[in-house]
């Protein structure tokens, strides 16, 4: 077990073991959640909101809510065919 001091700014200084297992890096984010009496640093990850795949995103849960989805399936066989049925039948619907 290694020891930390809280310095006069109230910050601590992560052991180098703990660092290397989590893959902390300077710069990092960590979140701090206080559980009991115990204070966990969790490594964390933000990514920027991208509004291309925002739009997608509500085109297709728009589709979920409205019914216009396949499956679910018990196998990926079971996907693959109704996969290749509804292209055919999307295909037969075009006009050529």
């Amino acid at each position: 077990m290694a020891l930390t001091k809280v310095g006069p700014k109230y910050q601590v200084t992560i052991p180098k073991a703990a660092r290397e297992a989590l893959g902390i890096k300077a710069g990092d984010l960590v979140e701090a959640k206080v559980q009991g009496h115990v204070v966990l640093l969790c490594p964390k990850v933000v990514v920027d909101k991208d509004p291309e795949l925002e739009k997608q995103l509500e085109a297709s849960e728009a589709d979920v809510r409205a019914g216009r989805v396949l499956g679910p399936f018990d196998s990926a066989r079971d996907t693959l065919r109704a996969v290749n049925v509804f292209k055919r039948r999307t295909h037969a619907r075009r006009p050529h």
